[in-house]
């Protein structure tokens, strides 16, 4: 009964527009409290118990500092030179340019864990360019909020990271390795539906007439941003920091290229920076906190345990269950925000992976590609919101172009489904 209320209660404050960290932190301290009811006070100590246990994990410091990254190399001016160095490289004609846009979204995913901060930073760039070599708004929205989806799935990830405290064997270094081969091939898979789009509507009929840039000017541009993900990961791999002390690091090269080099971030601006940056970790943060009240009121009214007997024994064999899974989570997709997800659905999920003995690594890059599937899912898709405001256009304009990059990413995710070695092989080869 008190089960049953917790999701009762948990699903009216989300429909009435309560935020999600709210809801679940106040539907799980209500559930503890009628759980303890002979001794209600005493039992609502675990509230603020869990609150704590929720953010006192280490591989969480590096959110903040990822965030923080995200925001400094949207500033620097790092994303234009890219972009200048890319279509160098590819040069001008249909469908190039959105190309650029989805490359250097991959590109910019090996520097920053988050994919607003990526959309937006590409999506600044990328969208007036596109613009003026006539693609449609809603197109190019379509095209930077799908690319910095990949910035989950590329390393560094915030997502990996959650999923990293969430799931006991399943190191955040290993989780890094492992998304990489799917986040190259969804970035591939994006690639080609969005320039047989281009050509197929004669999209940027302009764009040969845009003059290219210089190839060995636009390198010497580019080199400072191109030398951070080599910074970032080959220091990880040789093992000069660890994921969180890489993320000081990237801070700090950031502040270097933008201040010194570039000279495209002052003194002044650096309040700015840090008060955007850390509005956005607090939200973060905080929702992984009161999460942990919630995943404590499931374990405590012992929710977890029946489910998975349920799903377990309804006859669907292994990978009917997990067919079950993708659909259900392509469908909350639609509503919740990635780390909401993994945040209510893991403690749930986690008897399951164990019963069948699934790899806690190659399952935490599957539900990672659905979360990316997420960020650009319409009606609540956070990369497609960040788009279509830079765009001007209204979500609901981007329906017509946006399916198309969904099935291509989704063929990624069955692929890695059908074969797990396209997420394990890597991290095998590195020892992980």
């Amino acid at each position: 009964m008190i089960a049953t209320l917790l999701f009762v209660v948990f699903l009216g404050m989300m429909l009435v527009g309560v935020p999600i960290g709210a809801a679940l932190g106040l539907a799980g301290a209500g559930a503890i409290a009628l759980a303890n009811s002979d001794a209600q006070w005493f039992g609502l100590l675990a509230v603020p118990q869990n609150f704590y246990a929720g953010l006192g994990k280490y591989p969480l410091l590096a959110i903040p500092m990822f965030v923080l990254v995200g925001s400094i190399f949207d500033r620097s001016g790092v994303a234009l030179r890219l972009v200048n160095f890319a279509i160098a490289i590819v040069g001008r004609g249909p469908g190039m340019l959105p190309l650029v846009a989805i490359v250097v979204a991959m590109f910019l995913g090996g520097i920053s864990g988050s994919g607003p901060a990526n959309a937006a930073a590409v999506g600044a760039v990328m969208i007036a360019a596109m613009s003026r070599a006539g693609y449609p708004a809603a197109f190019s929205a379509s095209v930077v909020g799908a690319a910095a989806a990949t910035d989950i799935l590329i390393p560094p990830s915030i997502a990996f990271i959650v999923y990293s405290v969430l799931v006991p064997g399943a190191s955040v270094p290993a989780l890094f390795a492992a998304g990489m081969i799917p986040g190259v091939l969804a970035g591939i898979a994006l690639i080609v539906p969005t320039v047989w789009l281009a050509r197929k509507h004669h999209m940027g009929a302009l764009e040969a007439s845009l003059p290219r840039p210089p190839f060995w000017a636009s390198l010497r541009e580019a080199t400072w941003g191109l030398v951070a993900p080599v910074l970032i990961l080959g220091g990880m791999r040789a093992g000069w920091f660890t994921p969180t002390e890489a993320a000081v690091v990237a801070v700090f090269y950031g502040l270097f290229v933008g201040m010194v080099i570039h000279r495209t971030i002052q003194v002044r601006d650096l309040y700015d920076i840090l008060r955007e940056s850390g509005e956005l970790s607090a939200v973060i943060l905080l929702v992984v906190a009161l999460a942990g009240i919630f995943a404590f009121s499931l374990s405590t009214l012992g929710v977890i345990d029946p489910l998975t007997t349920a799903i377990v024994n309804s006859g669907l064999g292994e990978y009917g269950v997990l067919a079950l899974l993708i659909v259900l989570l392509i469908t909350v997709g639609m509503f919740l925000d990635g780390i909401s997800i993994f945040l209510i659905f893991v403690p749930l999920l986690w008897p399951i992976v164990q019963h069948y003995q699934w790899d806690p690594v190659w399952f935490g890059v599957i539900l990672t590609l659905k979360v990316a599937l997420g960020q650009f899912t319409p009606p609540l898709a956070v990369n497609l919101m960040v788009s279509c405001r830079i765009a001007g256009v209204r979500m609901e304009a981007t329906v017509r172009w946006v399916g198309w990059l969904l099935l291509s990413m989704f063929l990624v995710m069955l692929a890695v489904i059908a074969w797990p070695e396209l997420a394990l092989w890597l991290p095998r080869q590195m020892g992980y």
